[in-house]
């Protein structure tokens, strides 16, 4: 394995609807940025925003990368995605399966 499991992130990205999800997500995997970003539909949620409480149908982003791309990985999303605050939010991955994470490293290398 290339790097410890702890180098590698889950990223949590909400979109207003299935083509915003398609977008994102197909940009950071062509940059490189993202090795899979899975889009999950059917995700209710239930925020406060402006001092009001909303519930909004969204679509959830669950994005593979490695914690060294994060930065640049959020600014992509925040240039392609048409909230004005979209949440980017990195979980930590304890562990993974060695060919997995081994795939994730080679599929989010800038040189080929």
């Amino acid at each position: 394995m290339s790097e410890e499991p702890t180098a590698y992130i889950v990223v949590l990205c909400t979109a207003p609807d299935q083509q915003a999800a398609r977008l994102i997500g197909e940009r950071l995997v062509e940059r490189r940025l993202a090795a899979c970003v899975n889009i999950v539909p059917g995700l209710a949620s239930v925020y406060r925003w402006e001092g009001a409480v909303h519930e909004d149908a969204e679509v959830l982003l669950l994005i593979k990368t490695r914690r060294a791309l994060f930065d640049q990985l959020a600014a992509e999303i925040a240039g392609a995605h048409p909230y004005s605050v979209p949440e980017i939010i990195a979980l930590p991955m304890v562990n993974g399966s060695a060919p997995y994470l081994d795939w994730l490293a080679a599929a989010t290398n800038t040189i080929p």
